[in-house]
Parts: structure tokens; sequence; C-alpha cells
């Protein structure tokens, strides 16, 4: 007995952890930084850690109350109807809830390349097939309607990623408007904002409700995330907010209390802690600032919570900043196996990065050669 031909898929590849790489290299945990994954430096929200003990004790119930609760007050941060919010274990668990809505058996999804795997994967899994969108190197990687529409095929879904992961460009509303006026009636664009906090930019909720001089649409879908500006990332809780019209499906898709009770009273209590939020968002700005300004590469301009640099051999400048006690992520696997992406960490942690990486440049005799690449 074997399983169904999974040839055509490809398994995620997550940046490396502080305990994994420490007992590789025979070494104490102490010793690293990470700075590969997009985690929140601060750790989790304070009030999502007392959240988190006073419910310790509910675990052995179902979380259908903390369910309806959070998706009540989600539902209130973006002023739409709680049937609008698909609570899910992580936005890659909303991704597969969309897939589930949409797909049937060979309908294409369109996704950046690079981007983010689990588009891809999630549409495999769901028998779709996969096309790709070029972000060009040449261009900074800048998302645009041209470049999405030149690829589209009919596709049923189209993502777009804004911030994107691991460049760090943003897709004006205007522009996701008319990649939505330009596909077809039953092409659904999904924009996902995992890293829409730390960016400069106004939600694509915007477009469901008709808000800011825009028209509502019921063909855009936009995920988010309790991962990274509110610090969840190990519970696995994030949420797609959808066409009113998309609302009854969600009992039709979702697993059986797609959210469990811990991570619904975190993200609970998470939602209202402003003042974490907004010192992650202030940590981020200062370390993005701070890596363009002092390292001797090329940095792209980034409105994620994390820099891609040009370092001209990533695997090898990945691995010696490791052996120096740095993990970054190495982006051969996004296709850019020049660039490696950087975290943005506390004051320490980023300036330890920009220094180790540094030295690694100079003593591989590139440094500020690569920064006009």
């Amino acid at each position: 007995m074997q399983p169904r031909d999974l040839s055509d898929h490809v398994a995620y590849e997550a940046g490396r952890g502080i305990e994994e790489v420490a007992r590789e290299l025979g070494r104490d945990p102490s010793e690293f930084v990470k700075l590969a994954s997009n985690e929140n430096p601060h750790g989790p929200s304070p009030a999502a850690t007392v959240a988190l003990r006073e419910a310790a004790s509910s675990v052995s119930s179902y979380p259908k109350a903390a369910h309806a609760d959070l998706s009540a007050a989600v539902a209130e941060r973006w002023d739409v109807s709680a049937d609008q919010i698909w609570l899910a274990n992580g936005g890659d668990g909303a991704i597969d809830y969309l897939s589930r809505a949409t797909l049937e058996p060979d309908d294409t999804v369109l996704v950046p390349s690079p981007g983010f795997a689990y588009y891809g994967m999630s549409a495999r899994f769901h028998h779709g097939d996969v096309r790709e969108y070029d972000l060009e190197r040449e261009d900074d990687f800048e998302q645009s309607a041209d470049a999405v529409l030149s690829a589209y095929d009919g596709d049923r879904l189209v993502y777009l990623t804004s911030p994107h992961n691991p460049t760090g460009t943003t897709i004006p509303l205007a522009e996701i408007e008319t990649i939505a006026a330009e596909t077809d009636d039953d092409t659904l664009v999904v924009v996902d904002e995992a890293y829409g906090e730390f960016a400069d930019r106004d939600s694509a909720v915007a477009l469901l409700e008709g808000r800011d001089g825009f028209d509502a649409r019921d063909d855009v879908a936009v995920l988010r995330t309790f991962s990274k500006a509110y610090g969840l990332a190990g519970l696995r809780l994030g949420y797609a907010v959808v066409p009113d019209e998309w609302a009854e499906a969600y009992a039709r898709v979702n697993t059986p209390f797609a959210a469990s009770e811990l991570a619904c009273r975190a993200g609970l209590a998470a939602l209202e802690d402003d003042e974490h939020v907004a010192r992650t968002v202030e940590t981020t700005e200062d370390a993005r600032a701070y890596m363009r300004e002092h390292i001797d590469a090329h940095v792209w301009e980034s409105e994620g919570n994390f820099v891609l640099v040009d370092v001209g051999e990533a695997s090898a400048v990945a691995q010696a900043m490791q052996e120096s006690g740095v993990i970054v992520r190495d982006c051969s696997s996004f296709g850019l196996p020049e660039c490696i992406r950087i975290t943005c960490g506390t004051e320490e942690e980023t300036e330890r990065a920009v220094d180790t990486l540094n030295d690694v440049l100079e003593s591989a005799g590139t440094g500020s050669e690569v920064s006009e690449t």
C-alpha cells in the first residue's frame, strides 16, 4: 500500500531553529540568535501570555465559545460581519479553506515567483495545478497589475502578497482592484497580508467593503495572521476575511474547531494589546533602517519585518553566519540563490547580525562590491 503520487509536491522548507542548529554544531543554544523565520523579537503579547495561563484549565472542552468570541472581535476590528471571518490553524490553514471552497480538479492557481511555497502546495493537495507570474529582480521585485495580468489565463485563484515574502514589496490597492476587475468573474483574488501591520498600506479589506472610494467586490479575500506582529507563531492562528457571499461556505470546508481554545483566548487578548504591536512595529522600522544603512551589500527596501540582502552566494554566507551564531534564511529555496533574508530583531540582535554579515562578506572578499547589483 502506497500513498497517492506525490512526486509533484515539494516539502515546505522552514527556517532553521536554534536547538536544531546548536545540536548539529555541538554548541550551547545560548550562543545563537535566530533571525530566519520572521518571528516577533519581543515574543508573544504579554496579555496573551496571561490569557494562556488563565485558559489552561479549560482545554478539556472544545473551543466553540472562544471561537465565536474571537471571530466577533476580529470582525469588529475590520468592521465586517463575523460570518466573513474564517478562523484557521495559521494563515496556511486559511489558504487550505479557500482551496477547498474554490478548486475543482485541474483548476489552476496563479502564484508569485519568488513567493510563499504553500500557495502552490495547497493547490496541489486539492488537485489543482499551479502557474506562476514573475516578480523581476531587475525591477526590484515590483508588484503590479501588468505583471499579474500578463500571466493570467483564467486561473481560479490569484495570489498576491503584500508585503511580499521574501522581498518586502507591496502592491497598491488600485492595482489589486484592477486585477480583480480584469480577471474572470469566477476568479478569486487572494491578498496575503501576513505582514500587513508592518506596512504603510491600507488593507485590501477596503475592496471587499467598498471603502476609500472603491466599489465593493465579491471576488477578493484577505489573509491575516497572529504569528508576526502579535507574536503567536507557535499557537498557529490565522484567518481569512471573505466576501459576504462566501460566509456560508466556511461551515462546509473548515475542520471541526479550526482554532484551539488556547489559540483563540490568546488571540483575543493579543488583539487588544495595541502597545505590544506598536512596540513591535517600531522595532521593525528601526531594524530595517539600520540594516539598509549599515550592511555592506545591497539591501532591498522592505515593508515586512525582514530585509532581503544580495550576498552573492547565499548558501555559503548563511552557513558562515550560522557558524558565527546568527541564523538567517538562505533564499535558495525561493529561487534566489544569491540572497539571504534577515528578520528584524531587537537592537542588539540586529547590530550583531549586521556586524556578523559584514565580517563574512569582508572575509569572502565581496562586501560593498555587491551593493550595486
